[in-house]
């Protein structure tokens, strides 16, 4: 929605009073003041439009055609994807509201912190694993078999099946992003940021040192416990793990960014 700003300018028009003197009767009386000329006002300037944001990733062949409601949505895009990229992968999704949640979670990856409530795919099994006491406490080896399931099915998409699946419900999502209230962004510019974001997550190669401040975990090492809440899933999730995730980022990347080669 273009925004616009009104500026009114107010002119205040000065007048003043002829001041009468005693005049003896023979004397006539003074001509009368010569008549004032009217000020104009001053025309009020043009609105002023304020530009929507430069769309920087634009998607090429988002349908024109009619899509369903946004509250009925859910059983089109889990019968699109399942047909897209297997069934197999419908067990992890959690499948109510589920255009708004994905939007949510590509939204909250660059930031600091990622509600669980709004994620599209559903919770780890178990729990996370640290070893050690003390300063040698540390991400244990075993934590990364957490996310392997995942990151098996990750590997074994087919970006361009599920990018076309994005691009079909493109008004979709673009639609719940404006519900977030970013009603000048557009979807798919944030869905690079996110994935820009999860790149540049570092990869260690030495476990990586935790502290337990309060009931959680943190990461000892300031630099990283800054980091954002995707970059630290992907620290979470082990080097190899994230290097084979990267991997198809890149190839998304590829699909819907129009700076990509």
């Amino acid at each position: 929605m273009k925004k616009a700003i009104w500026v009114v300018l107010a002119i205040f028009l000065a007048g003043g009073l002829a001041a009468y003197f005693l005049v003896p009767p023979e004397v006539p009386p003074p001509p009368p003041p010569p008549a004032q000329r009217e000020i104009p006002r001053a025309a009020k300037p043009a609105v002023a439009e304020v530009a929507a944001p430069k769309i920087l990733h634009p998607l090429r062949g988002v349908p024109a055609a009619s899509l369903p409601a946004p509250d009925a949505s859910d059983d089109p895009l889990l019968k699109a994807l399942g047909a897209a990229l297997g069934h197999r992968w419908l067990a992890y999704i959690v499948g109510d509201d589920l255009i708004s949640r994905i939007v949510a979670m590509v939204d909250n990856l660059p930031r600091e912190k990622l509600p669980t409530g709004l994620m599209p795919l559903k919770r780890l099994p178990k729990s996370f694993v640290a070893v050690g006491k003390g300063a040698a406490r540390s991400i244990g080896t075993g934590n990364s078999a957490r996310y392997a399931a995942y990151v098996r099915l990750v590997g074994a998409l087919d970006a361009e099946k599920l990018v076309a699946v994005y691009v079909q419900f493109y008004p979709l999502f673009q639609r719940a992003y404006e519900d977030l209230g970013s009603s000048n962004g557009y979807f798919n510019d944030r869905l690079v940021v996110a994935i820009d974001d999860l790149l540049a997550a570092p990869e260690p190669t030495t476990p990586i040192r935790l502290v337990r401040p309060m009931l959680h975990h943190e990461f000892a090492d300031p630099t990283l416990e800054a980091r954002s809440a995707g970059q630290k899933i992907m620290l979470r999730m082990g080097r190899d793990h994230a290097v084979a995730v990267k991997a198809k980022l890149r190839e998304i990347r590829r699909l819907v960014a129009s700076d990509a080669g």
